[in-house]
């Protein structure tokens, strides 16, 4: 048999050409000590700061992360069935940082920190990855806060307005209505999906019990909410290196749509919930304390401000340059007792841009949502309002102080004079108007007409347990025989050319509100 050298020679150029040389270089080291989530690994001298690690198991590979550097040792967490990692067992360097899948195949699913789903209908196969520690956005990179974010809520968006782009802390005490403040806020994005202005938005419950975390999926269900939610869940029982990382997992994956404005993608706007930051610092204290980091004040590591910072300051309304997204942060704190002058409580009131504060007192007393006026601000104010907002918000925050001052000047039991009462007649209903039940959320034209009305005086002599009939009907009456006059409102967005038109069109509502209800009104006057 004759053998043709040049057949030989194509054969062997082809499997060169061919040839692909691929050399991964990882340090292995291992586990001296494991305990509590946290691992003690030896022989990683290259290892990086917050590196994925990969441990060996007799139960197969867990990932892991390495927090502390020393001199002859790496502390590490581990992320997953810590109970595997055993004395002994082989750790690799895998040269990534940890990330977290993303994007729209995540939309409606509940996701732990790793993105793993635990709803139990299936897996997710997500289209992309984001990182889950990066640098925020630089100064550059950003434009201010002009564009609001409605959250149907008229306590909130007519005297602390809410931006895209923005920080805003809801604090109070136990059991005052933090959640039920953010899910109506995610509730109110609903009539926007589909648009140009949708938002995507993500819940993360970290420290809840699991029995409520269900229930607000099932709240967010019953509301057509899911479809453009993302719900991240680190319970209660879930390991503290899971309940550390939930927040910043969810904050990536409120990234990717962000980001999308870069490539004239939509949705590109973003709502991240942090329920609640009081609970990732406890478990950032338990982390760092097995980590033997020295202590400092409550107990809490020295860097636990910064901890919270490089989270929220990633929430940020992007330049036109970089797309326009926009990722706006809901973070949730728990006080004890009301004092917001503890140490979390004033890192995080010092990082955000304004705080909603529920009070006790006002939510036992029948106040829903329970907001404290005088202690709650936004500090981007009236740029994220809408100019009829703008323009009736003044007076409604003068009304409710000098209500406040009264009421307390009048449990004296002191004669006032008339301009006094009127003030305090006033102010009881404009308190009794910004009265809201739960997942009811207000368009903000609505809550324009209702504001001017309560402003105007059409509300004064209107017995106060009437006032959100009153109200019904009023919208009603705009949606119907006076609905050329709200359309041009919605136009217009501005009272300036209206003013009087609406005044006259709330006249004549109330003369027949007050017809069919001779009891509920003596009087038709107005300011």
């Amino acid at each position: 048999m004759k053998i043709k050298t040049d057949e030989i020679t194509a054969v062997i150029k082809q499997e060169i050409e061919q040839f692909a040389s691929e050399l991964e270089v990882s340090e292995v080291g291992r586990v001296v000590e494991v305990g509590d989530g946290i691992a003690r690994v030896y022989g990683l001298s290259s290892c990086m700061a917050g590196e994925l690690l990969e441990f060996d198991t007799d139960k197969g590979a867990v990932m892991g992360q390495a927090m502390n550097l020393e001199s002859d040792t790496v502390g590490a967490v581990i992320y997953g069935d810590c109970l595997a990692v055993r004395e002994g067992d082989t750790v690799r360097t895998t040269g990534r940082l940890l990330e977290v899948p993303a994007g729209e195949t995540l939309l409606g699913r509940v996701v732990d920190p790793l993105g793993n789903p635990v709803d139990g209908r299936g897996p997710i196969e997500a289209n992309a990855s984001m990182k889950l520690d990066i640098v925020a956005p630089g100064i550059s990179s950003r434009q201010p806060v002009t564009e609001p974010l409605q959250t149907g809520i008229k306590a909130i968006d007519s005297m602390i307005p809410i931006g895209r782009g923005q920080r805003e802390l809801i604090i109070g005490d136990r059991k005052t209505g933090k959640t039920a403040v953010a899910l109506d806020a995610i509730i109110a994005q609903k009539k926007f999906w589909g648009t140009d202005e949708a938002v995507v938005c993500v819940y993360v419950a970290v420290g809840q019990k699991d029995s409520t975390v269900a229930a607000v999926v099932d709240t967010l269900q019953r509301n057509g909410a899911m479809d453009y939610t993302i719900v991240v869940n680190a319970g209660a029982s879930t390991p503290a290196p899971l309940q550390y990382i939930a927040p910043y997992a969810g904050c990536a994956m409120a990234e990717y749509f962000m980001n999308q404005g870069k490539e004239n993608k939509f949705p590109k706007h973003a709502l991240c919930v942090y329920d609640d930051l009081s609970k990732q610092a406890t478990a950032y204290r338990q982390l760092s304390l097995l980590l033997r980091r020295p202590p400092g004040r409550e107990a809490y590591p020295g860097d636990v401000f910064y901890l919270h910072s490089r989270l929220l300051e990633r929430a940020t309304k992007l330049s036109d340059e970089n797309g326009g997204g926009s990722l706006t942060a809901l973070p949730i704190i728990e006080t004890q007792e009301g004092d917001v002058s503890a140490y979390i409580p004033t890192n995080v009131i010092s990082i955000t841009d304004g705080q909603i504060y529920l009070q006790p007192e006002l939510f036992a007393s029948g106040v829903r949502p329970a907001v404290n006026v005088g202690i709650s601000v936004s500090r981007v104010g009236g740029n994220a309002q809408i100019k009829a907002m703008k323009e009736i918000a003044g007076s409604l925050r003068l009304d409710l102080a000098a209500f406040r001052e009264l009421e307390a000047f009048a449990q004296l039991g002191t004669e006032l004079d008339a301009a006094s009462q009127l003030q305090l007649d006033r102010g009881a209903r404009m308190v009794e108007l910004l009265k809201q039940g739960q997942y009811a959320p207000f368009d903000v034209i609505d809550q324009c007409i209702s504001i001017f009305a309560g402003a105007k005086g059409f509300l004064d002599d209107v017995e106060i347990d009437r006032v959100h009939d009153f109200e019904k009907g009023l919208l009603e009456y705009f949606q119907g025989t006076a609905k050329d006059l709200r359309a041009e409102l919605v136009a217009e967005k501005s009272f300036k050319k209206i003013g009087d038109n609406m005044v006259e069109a709330m006249r004549n509502y109330k003369a027949g509100f007050v017809a069919a209800n001779p009891t509920s009104s003596t009087a038709n006057t107005t300011d």
